[in-house]
């Protein structure tokens, strides 16, 4: 049971690790807030002036939502959008905690408690760039429908559509759910109803500007996109740049705004992994579906799963982006409030990998841009930990669907924490409704 004491505590350290990330969002090195200040108040601007709405009168790199939060950071004008904009943040930050304070002050164990800590830490070592980027609206969203999967299917499900038609990644938890719940069609009706909703209403929007709908723009802005620096397989010539090879320029692309490198074989690369990565993922969700189908506990299957989706996106992607890794957060929480031994080693990973991708960016960002071995080294150790941790998942994955649930069940039971045998079915199943920078790419 959370006690008022150890509740308070939280709070404030919620709020400090807020005025931290702020501080060094307005006055770390690189720009870390560029994104906000530079493309995302000139779309603002561009909107309030009738010089065209993204997603709706012009072409968007994000999906149509992004563009409610993007122009309601406008409310106060110019000079106070970045101020509205990280208000906003921190807001939907708070909407996340008070759920998993909510949460922790009905369960019987520590487990909600531990994972608000660890979302505080998560949040501390990845920086500025948890703030300063779209990203930051979505991670609370997904954090919350997870949560409320089993106990209240039909809201989590429109949080996590409405998550996916801000930035895409969402998606990834709505498969997870489509393949390991008994919820899955109501679930499939729900996100199916929403997204016609937004449609719907993107598609009458355009028309009644007299323009062409632009709502499904975001596919081809994305897909047409060069190799980005970040990405892992950017890794490979990466450290051609570093040890001074002819041939690989690091530029920046005005149209993306964002530092891509190109160089022999990076134009076949980027054709080949926008298919690799939806074959990536198609391969993960037939594991997961392999595991359900022998009876695995789906409440033990679902993090796993999502994360190794989530995982997916991450690594078998020609984009890498540092607000990448904030995805993390998510299913890191999940899982450590459903199996909290287990996920330890992944939560340690998943700090780790924060704190480099913030030496990476902000701090550090202009060496990368002219390919300082050691900071490509850093790069490399962050982007080869996520490896791992996708292995781990993976591992998990395949042992699921390599036993029967029974087998499976039993070696769940033995790695959680001793629980009062009334509290053991676990009440984060999405089944058990009964139990309670510069300028740079986005």
């Amino acid at each position: 049971m959370l006690t008022v004491r150890r509740a308070a505590l939280l709070v404030a350290a919620f709020a400090l690790v807020h005025v931290v990330l702020i501080v060094l969002a307005l006055n770390a090195p690189n720009g870390p807030l560029g994104d906000v200040e530079a493309i995302y108040l000139g779309w603002a601007r561009e909107a309030a002036s009738g010089a065209g709405i993204p997603g709706i009168t012009k072409d968007f790199v994000y999906p149509v939502v992004a563009v409610l939060p993007i122009l309601g950071a406008l409310v106060v004008g110019d000079d106070g959008y970045v101020a509205v904009w990280l208000a906003l943040v921190t807001l939907g930050n708070a909407a996340a905690f008070a759920v998993l304070l909510h949460r922790a002050s009905r369960a019987t164990d520590r487990r909600y408690d531990v994972a608000a800590w660890w979302w505080l830490a998560f949040l501390l070592l990845l920086g500025p760039i948890a703030v300063g980027r779209i990203d930051a609206v979505t991670v609370p969203l997904v954090i919350v429908g997870l949560l409320w999967l089993s106990s209240r299917p039909i809201w989590a499900s429109v949080l996590l559509t409405i998550a996916t038609w801000v930035k895409v990644w969402p998606a990834a938890v709505i498969g997870a759910v489509l393949v390991v719940s008994a919820d899955r069609a109501r679930v499939f009706r729900v996100a199916l109803v929403t997204s016609a909703a937004i449609l719907v209403t993107a598609v009458a929007l355009s028309l009644s500007l007299g323009s062409a709908p632009h709502v499904l723009s975001f596919i081809a802005e994305q897909t047409g996109r060069g190799i980005q620096i970040e990405s892992p397989v950017a890794g490979l010539w990466m450290w051609q740049a570093a040890a001074g090879l002819s041939g690989i320029t690091i530029y920046y692309d005005f149209d993306i705004l964002t530092y891509q490198i190109t160089g022999p074989g990076t134009t076949l690369a980027s054709a080949l992994m926008t298919p690799l990565l939806a074959l990536s993922a198609v391969a993960v969700l037939l594991l997961g579906v392999r595991a359900q189908r022998r009876g695995v506990d789906r409440a033990h299957l679902f993090p796993a799963l999502v994360l190794a989706l989530v995982l997916v996106l991450v690594l078998v992607n020609k984009v890498g982006s540092p607000q990448f890794s904030s995805w993390l957060a998510a299913p890191l929480i999940f899982g450590l409030v459903v199996q909290p031994l287990v996920w330890r080693l992944p939560a340690l990973l998943g700090l780790v990998i924060a704190a480099l991708t913030q030496i990476v960016y902000p701090f550090f960002y202009d060496t990368l841009l002219v390919a300082d071995p050691l900071l490509v080294a850093v790069l490399t150790l962050r982007n080869l930990l996520e490896v791992a941790l996708l292995g781990w998942a993976l591992h998990r994955l395949w042992t699921y669907a390599g036993t029967d649930g029974r087998a499976a069940r039993r070696t769940a039971q033995t790695s959680q924490t001793p629980q009062n045998p009334q509290n053991r079915q676990n009440p984060h199943n999405p089944q058990n409704r009964q139990n309670p920078q510069n300028r740079r790419s986005r």
